[in-house]
């Protein structure tokens, strides 16, 4: 056990810190609504499933691979493990000036 976490009765006491990782969207919403179903942080969930990794093993039972099943099909995430390290995220040009008046006159005609 290291300096940085420490054991205080069965709870490791340790200090988080705050991150801004970009991730894919629908994959975001099935973890987050993975996480809400199971009444843990999203945090949380990404640490038992880093933890888990590392040690070479799964982090999620048969069931719980069934409720991921089940909201993959509705969040409509058809990536798997193939799609690894081949995510290339979309370029969108900020709207300009004119994309923006252009957008607000469509806006009024609807």
């Amino acid at each position: 056990m290291t300096q940085e976490a420490q054991v205080k009765g069965s709870q490791l006491l340790i200090e988080r810190v705050q991150t801004g990782v970009r991730m894919e969207k629908r994959l975001l919403k099935v973890l987050k609504a993975f996480a809400e179903y199971h009444d843990m942080t999203l945090g949380d969930l990404l640490e038992g499933i880093v933890l888990h990794a590392f040690d070479g093993k799964t982090p999620f039972s048969a069931e719980s691979l069934k409720r991921i099943q089940d909201l993959k099909k509705f969040y409509a995430l058809d990536l798997d493990s193939s799609a690894s390290h081949r995510l290339t995220e979309i370029k969108r040009r900020p709207a300009g000036k004119k994309d923006r008046v252009r957008q607000e006159k469509e806006k009024k005609r609807k």
